[in-house]
């Protein structure tokens, strides 16, 4: 598309000098410098600071997924694989002993040592990709038996306090792989993801902080995560990096994909007002609710207390409200009206930087607006 804009487009013959780079030229040079392009991602947003269009405040949070360069068709699971393996190796022996029979010598047609030598290829990439999902299965097991050891800890201190804890004592983790546990052989970074309109796709999660007074996007992440809650650390994280020119994040909003406690703690901790939505709010709320008195204050101290009185208020209702009208449009602009629906390059650093470079494109689009 721009090798084509470059002759049909006086702008673009403008900004390329009248010269014509080939699109493989143009891909190459994304591809070579996608690092770069993290560094104009911030410059773009101090010379909105120059302008006077951005002044960092509060920021809505949220997630898309975006298809991979990669079909959902390829995606092997552990179960599979370790069936089509069973197959395999017993045509292997069958194979084996056809060849002992006939010496080695053709039958119907068949070119045994071809047959045997394409099966042994595929069990090596099978035995690959089970590897890759082995190895998948290690970390998640790390994470899920320290977040078992948080909540049994978290449980013997209320205990030993004279407190019962809620519910049921959590149950151990299951170590290694599950027969669910998948891994794409086109694009093995990326994963399968249930999409919000339905069904499911191979791709990424893509991640953007939005400030709401301009819709600038001030952070741009793609994770493998299917769901948002282990989001708000990196992003917070990643806006706090930005030059301090560009003013303070004073306030998150972000729906209920992203809540838990500790992720409340962690916003506190920065000296962001977490305003994170707790369930799911039913529509037309009740007169008596909408028009009434906001609630006193609550005594309890702690974020989480806080934070459900705040979303309570006519202030908080109001400044939530503004999530659904910032964030959101940027997704839906990007996708029907900039038409980015899918990554082009392969792999999590690929998906990162052209994600950047998306970001790139709709923060100059959206200061020529303002």
């Amino acid at each position: 598309k721009i090798e084509r804009a470059t002759y049909e487009s006086i702008a673009f013959r403008y900004i390329a000098g009248n010269v014509h780079p080939d699109h493989a030229t143009l891909a190459g040079f994304r591809k070579n410098y996608l690092k770069e392009f993290e560094v104009i991602f911030v410059q773009v947003l101090q010379v909105a600071k120059e302008m006077k269009l951005l002044k960092l405040g509060n920021v809505s949070l949220d997630g898309t997924k975006i298809k991979a360069n990669a079909s959902k068709h390829k995606a092997l699971s552990y179960g599979h694989i370790n069936k089509i393996e069973a197959q395999l190796r017993e045509e292997v022996a069958t194979l084996l002993k056809r060849a002992e029979q006939t010496d080695n010598q053709p039958a119907d047609g068949m070119d045994l040592p071809a047959e045997l030598e394409r099966r042994e290829a595929r069990l090596q990439q099978l035995a690959d990709a089970k590897a890759r999902i082995e190895e998948r299965a290690r970390i998640r097991d790390a994470e899920e038996q320290a977040e078992y050891e948080r909540k049994c800890a978290k449980r013997e201190a209320l205990r030993k306090e004279g407190k019962k804890p809620k519910g049921k004592d959590p149950e151990p983790p299951t170590a290694g792989p599950r027969d669910k546990d998948q891994v794409n052989l086109t694009d093995e970074e990326s994963r399968i993801m249930k999409a919000s309109s339905g069904g499911f796709v191979q791709g990424y999660n893509a991640q953007a902080a939005v400030d709401i007074d301009t819709m600038l996007i001030v952070s741009a992440k793609v994770t493998q995560d299917c769901n948002d809650k282990k989001q708000i650390e990196p992003m917070l994280s990643e806006i706090k990096d930005l030059p301090e020119d560009l003013g303070e994040v004073t306030g998150l909003l972000a729906d209920t994909g992203y809540f838990s406690e500790k992720n409340v703690n962690h916003c506190e901790d920065l000296g962001v007002t977490p305003m994170i939505a707790m369930k799911r709010d039913h529509h037309n709320m009740p007169l008596t609710e909408r028009f009434g008195e906001d609630a006193p204050c609550p005594e309890a101290t702690d974020s989480l207390t806080q934070m459900a009185w705040r979303l309570k208020t006519k202030a908080g209702r109001a400044l939530y409200s503004l999530r659904k009208n910032t964030v959101e449009p940027v997704f839906g602009i990007v996708k029907n009206v900039m038409g980015f629906r899918q990554f082009s390059m392969r792999g999590l650093n690929e998906a990162n930087g052209e994600w950047n470079l998306v970001a790139i494109a709709w923060n100059l689009k959206r200061m020529n607006t303002l």
